[in-house]
């Protein structure tokens, strides 16, 4: 059994634990109260399969049983667990999460065998020491982005995700569905979205520079049912997911199934594939009434599917040579009085901002948004560095902080020759654990936009599920402290003290099965000797 001084991330105060406390076996009840049916769910589900226990329905005050509360006199999402001989074990929280967010906890309390499928000794005893655990979130936005468009991640993979990041008490999934790459979701009113870019005919194997290519096809896309259930599972765990179209550059995979979507005054769309290799493509969307129109259609099937406050719109890395070129894009700055071809990119964005907002919505999308100005109500990404969240906070904006010079878990994790497919900066386990999400430039008042902080998975080099384990753990353990608990200023954090408990910690991981990388460096398995990535020397810059 785990003492509360073993928990990530780690909760605001521990009372104990002491040596006394309580036994789980088969006799052991479970009280849920009305608003508490998701945890009590899935405490069945997950925590009575793995350990063997029924967890029938028994009286609330019945001796060492589990009894779940809402108070609502305590913040949400924030829970109290407490532990007591002859009074068991209760879960109190401010709303159904901070529920939900205490049995996480009693999770990690039981021990590693708490995170598997499966019972591994029948009939054991499970105990967990008397304490009082009071805890809460920092951030309101405890983010992941997904990048399931440069390679498909299959549904069942997107579930484990989800998993894993309610075990580490993260609650927004950033779905990045569409790019050049691929077109990850069906669309009823364009099938040629998933019919044609869902799929392209090879993909370049390392970073874009290397020779080397995977010959087969690749591909695949989530039908709405899949989305719904995704979001249903999410929903059931406590996670908003919020998906991202790419719009107006990123948009390859569109124009390839759709070319009128193109500048097709510049070049012939008809000619376009589904990309193949990674960067930034030149074939943007068209800046016309026929593209709107069709992305407000894409987008009324997006809200039908997802419910989320917050829609992510990209916006970032439009190249603008082909509006320069193009007479109707040129047609479109002159006729709307638009301040170059960085006024058009403004223009589309708050196009949709408005569109969004009127079907009570709010628009998100990376820090490029910000430039030629942003609709009220809408929030901002900011992943080139710290300045644009400095920026959107100061003029009212909400921003939600992901830096990839701290929190890009594609960038590798050490300098070592044996890395596989080395990406930018070295960003380690500590590194990550320093990361600070508000800025100190900004006053009490401009920090209150600060939602949060997200850690991005961007997979252009990591070829399947064992890739992406690599790359996101243990940094995710790390990236979820910081965005969970109220750590001190980044050179004042216990590192040392975080190790320890990632010992622990390494345990469960192995029992959810996460090919993580080892503290020691990659496994023989884990290692892509020779095959080409784009390592940056030096520390990240601070912009």
């Amino acid at each position: 059994m785990t003492s509360g001084n073993e928990i990530i991330p780690a909760p605001r105060a521990v009372e104990g634990p002491a040596r006394c406390g309580v036994l789980l076996d088969d006799r052991t009840t479970l009280w849920a109260a009305p608003g508490t049916e998701t945890t009590e769910r899935w405490l069945r589900a997950t925590l009575g399969a793995a350990l063997g226990l029924p967890l029938r329905t028994g009286p609330e005050q019945a001796r060492d049983g589990v009894r779940l509360l809402l108070d609502d006199t305590m913040e949400p999402e924030t829970y109290r667990l407490g532990v007591g001989v002859r009074e068991g074990v209760e879960i109190r929280g401010g709303d159904p999460a901070g529920v939900f967010w205490g049995a996480q906890t009693l999770r990690q309390l039981l021990g590693p065998e708490a995170f598997r499928r499966a019972p591994v000794r029948p009939g054991t005893r499970h105990g967990i020491p008397h304490q009082i655990i009071e805890d809460g979130p920092r951030f309101r936005w405890r983010g992941l982005l997904l990048d399931v468009a440069r390679h498909f991640m299959p549904k069942e993979g997107v579930l484990r995700q989800l998993d894993l990041m309610a075990a580490h008490k993260l609650n927004v999934l950033h779905f990045h569905l569409t790019d050049d790459q691929g077109w990850r979701i069906e669309i009823e009113r364009h099938p040629r979205l998933t019919e044609v870019g869902s799929w392209r005919s090879r993909t370049k194997f390392g970073h874009r520079a290397s020779p080397l290519w995977d010959d087969r096809p690749h591909g695949g896309f989530y039908t709405r049912d899949d989305i719904r259930e995704i979001v249903a599972y999410a929903a059931d765990r406590h996670i908003t997911v919020v998906p991202e179209i790419d719009v107006p550059g990123h948009s390859q995979a569109a124009i390839a199934a759709y070319p009128e979507l193109g500048n097709t005054d510049v070049v012939d769309t008809r000619a376009l594939s589904v990309w193949d290799t990674w960067g930034i493509s030149p074939n943007v969307l068209a800046p016309t009434d026929r593209t709107l129109r069709f992305y407000e259609g894409v987008l009324e099937e997006v809200l039908d599917l997802f419910p989320s406050e917050f829609i992510h719109v990209g916006g970032d890395e439009c190249p603008k040579d082909q509006w320069r070129a193009s007479p109707t894009a040129q047609a479109r700055i002159e006729e709307l009085g638009l301040a170059g071809e960085d006024g058009l990119q403004a223009w589309f964005i708050g196009h949709f901002g408005t569109w969004l907002a009127a079907r009570g919505r709010r628009l998100i999308g990376w820090d490029e948004i910000l430039e030629g100005g942003l609709a009220e109500g809408a929030a901002v990404s900011s992943w080139r560095g710290r300045a644009g969240g400095i920026a959107a906070a100061r003029a009212g904006h909400d921003v939600v902080m992901c830096p990839e010079q701290q929190v890009y878990l594609d960038h590798r994790q050490d300098g070592g020759a044996d890395e596989p497919v080395p990406i930018g900066y070295v960003r380690g386990l500590e590194d990550v654990y320093r990361f600070e999400p508000v800025p100190p430039e900004l006053t009490p008042d401009e920090a209150r936009h600060v939602l949060g902080a997200q850690a991005n998975v961007w997979t252009e080099t990591m070829e399947d599920a064992a890739r992406v384990d690599y790359q996101v753990f243990p940094r995710l353990a790390a990236f979820a402290e910081v965005a969970w608990s109220p750590l001190p200023a980044p050179e004042r954090r216990d590192f040392a003290g975080f190790e320890r408990r990632m010992a622990a910690h390494y345990e469960r991981l192995d029992a959810l099965g996460v090919a993580y990388r080892p503290p020691g460096g990659p496994k023989p398995w884990q290692k892509r000797p020779g095959v080409l990535g784009r390592p940056i020397e030096g520390p990240p810059p601070d912009c």
